[in-house]
């Protein structure tokens, strides 16, 4: 099997998965598959290194967040697209899951992005303090800070959402 080959399995299994979690982090459908080309690319570019990591999927998520935070620095992401964007349909619980994407649209970047590792992706604080090159001491305090800013917008809706 070459490289092309095995690259393109690996984007095959995990664009999806990779492209959620962009959504998650933006609340942009558009905006999450151009980050997740952007991270698909990239990992295309370092083929060679990437494929010699532990977690390959680990590699492709930390090149994502970064395009993500990249994004967001640069002025362009104040932009807004005009128009309603359609979101795919949900099986489960939309009403929640729109709740839930709204609420983590409140907090900043980093902080978004902290949570949803520890709690999309079960990363563990170690592992989120790695892939955002910070102290594991401020993964802990922003998640605490996060989690209380979440209970406080859901609180209104928290009885009919886990009901």
């Amino acid at each position: 099997m070459t490289e092309d080959d095995e690259f393109a399995e690996f984007a095959n299994a995990h664009a999806e998965r990779l492209r959620t979690t962009a959504f998650m982090l933006c609340h942009d459908w558009h905006l999450a598959q151009d980050l997740t080309q952007t991270a698909l690319t990239k990992l295309f570019l370092s083929w060679r290194r990437a494929v010699q990591a532990d977690n390959l999927y680990a590699y492709a998520q930390k090149i994502l967040l970064r395009a993500y935070l990249d994004h967001r620095r640069r002025r362009s992401s104040t932009e807004s697209t005009p128009g309603v964007l359609h979101e795919p349909a949900y099986r489960e619980s939309p009403e929640l899951r729109l709740t839930m994407l709204d609420a983590l649209g409140r907090l900043p970047a980093r902080d978004r992005a902290i949570v949803i590792l520890r709690y999309f992706e079960d990363y563990s604080v170690e592992q989120v303090a790695d892939v955002l090159e910070i102290p594991a001491s401020v993964v802990k305090s922003q998640t605490r800070r996060s989690l209380t800013k979440l209970r406080e917008v859901l609180s209104a809706d928290q009885l009919a959402l886990f009901a």
